[in-house]
């Protein structure tokens, strides 16, 4: 089994890091490579390719995941076809349901041994089923010690909001309603996504290197 690095692990992204903070994103929210899975018979897939293409890179829902994703050796595989309705969450974060690879076919995230779960702070785990490439592992220690993981809204948000409460300024991270104050209406917002997935850019993850 090859274990090196997925090409392009360290990216531009990365290297503009050491000069400025970035916001979290919905997959990788610590910027640390937490986006692939692994398959023995392709190499690494990439849930937030640096790659220019269709919808490229994963976003994760309560109900569902989109979006396209990126294997140097199959090419793109969309997460959200039309047939099958795509690939579903619960909302506890278990996935089932159909990828579809133009070059490989249907990905099932729910066969009857192994399926793909992810826990409360947004690693995925356990094993999707491909019927002409076999096996896609999730599970963070391996083989490679890489995992995939979603951004979840939890205390870590809270801290941060509780620390612009009332404050009024430009570019607060707690100001979702863009009125240069975090208030109720904030408040509200901010509960709505309590527990969920963050979405993209959500400024309360501020990655600082």
């Amino acid at each position: 089994m090859n274990c090196k690095n997925p090409a392009g692990l360290v990216s531009a992204a990365i290297l503009v890091l050491s000069f400025t903070s970035a916001y979290a994103e919905n997959i990788d929210p610590d910027e640390d490579d937490s986006q692939y899975a692994y398959g023995e018979n392709v190499g690494w897939i990439n849930f937030e390719p640096n790659v220019a293409g269709p919808n490229g890179g994963a976003t994760v829902s309560s109900d569902k995941l989109t979006g396209f994703i990126w294997a140097e050796n199959i090419g793109w595989i969309n997460l959200s076809p039309s047939t099958y309705g795509g690939v579903i969450n619960d909302g506890t974060g278990w996935l089932s349901g159909y990828a579809w690879g133009e070059n490989v076919g249907w990905i099932n995230f729910s066969p009857s041994y192994g399926g793909v779960t992810i826990d409360l702070d947004g690693n995925f785990s356990g094993w999707a089923w491909c019927e002409n490439i076999g096996w896609i592992n999730f599970n963070s220690a391996n083989p490679c010690d890489y995992n995939v993981k979603a951004c979840k809204v939890n205390f870590e948000d809270l801290a941060s909001f509780v620390d612009d409460w009332l404050v009024s300024d430009t570019g607060l991270p707690g100001d979702f309603s863009g009125n240069d104050e975090v208030d109720f209406v904030d408040y509200s917002i901010f509960a709505s996504y309590w527990l969920d997935y963050c979405p993209d850019d959500w400024h309360l993850k501020t990655i600082v290197p």
